[in-house]
């Protein structure tokens, strides 16, 4: 048997619970921010190209599951099979409005980062937790759906869509208060979600959020009436994420 598939065996059978480095690094650019998963990722990319090509008699490291939070100055990225024409702007109009714009590799299409926006970006090796990438989205995306439980407020899914949504089954009110994009390589996850807390919601009047031109945008102060406190959600976030993945964030 394979090295990878023997660690995965055990990994099921001895319940064995995986470690996720956590970092918080605070307010950063999104290019930055871009590069620093870029590196983490290409680390692990390596050993496991030293795992696959040495099988059983590789006894090097493992590799190192990462989950990032961080906030990110005005931006708007388009994913790789997005539509520029979801960019409802000009460059001249995007400078005087203080916002960058970046094409970037991961999935959906164009959607907003800004401050009071929790963004989140696990880097994660699939293989040792389930090679399923769906699965892998359904879980993120229930990470969201504790977290907003409590405060009362009841996230969903939209059949045919990534993210959480409220009311998704109403047309008339169906709105996105977290999008999700990622990307995957030999099951090494990048890129994740973008969960609206105290967002200001007019730079999304500038883009068709997501592609998705008859539904909303929402955001946890805009459903609950007030601001929130951003720590006390992603201690929240911290504490779903290791319930949902069977994890312990170090």
């Amino acid at each position: 048997m394979p090295f990878m598939a023997i660690t995965l065996y055990l990994a099921r059978v001895l319940h064995i619970m995986q470690k996720v480095v956590f970092n918080d690094i605070g307010i950063i650019e999104y290019g930055k921010a871009f590069n620093y998963q870029a590196g983490l990722l290409d680390a692990n990319l390596a050993i496991k190209a030293q795992q696959y090509s040495l099988g059983n008699s590789y006894d090097g490291p493992a590799t190192t599951h990462y989950l990032l939070f961080c906030e990110h100055p005005h931006v708007y990225t388009l994913g790789k099979s997005g539509f520029m024409e979801n960019l409802l702007v000009n460059d001249e109009r995007l400078k005087e409005m203080d916002v960058t714009f970046y094409k970037t590799d991961r999935g959906g299409d164009i959607t907003y980062h800004g401050p009071g926006q929790i963004v989140g970006y696990p880097i994660l090796d699939l293989e040792r937790f389930f090679t399923d990438l769906g699965r892998y989205m359904r879980s993120l995306e229930e990470v969201i759906i504790i977290t907003l439980a409590h405060y009362g407020i009841k996230g969903d899914r939209l059949p045919g869509s990534t993210g959480v949504w409220l009311n998704p089954d109403d047309p008339s009110k169906a709105r996105k208060i977290c999008a999700m994009g990622v990307r995957c390589s030999r099951w090494l996850t990048k890129h994740g979600f973008a969960f609206n807390i105290n967002t200001d919601l007019n730079y999304f009047n500038y883009i068709v959020p997501c592609g998705i031109v008859d539904k909303g945008v929402t955001s946890l102060q805009k459903e609950l009436g007030h601001p929130v406190d951003v720590s006390e959600v992603k201690s929240l976030l911290k504490d779903a994420f290791q319930q949902v993945f069977g994890a312990e964030l170090v």
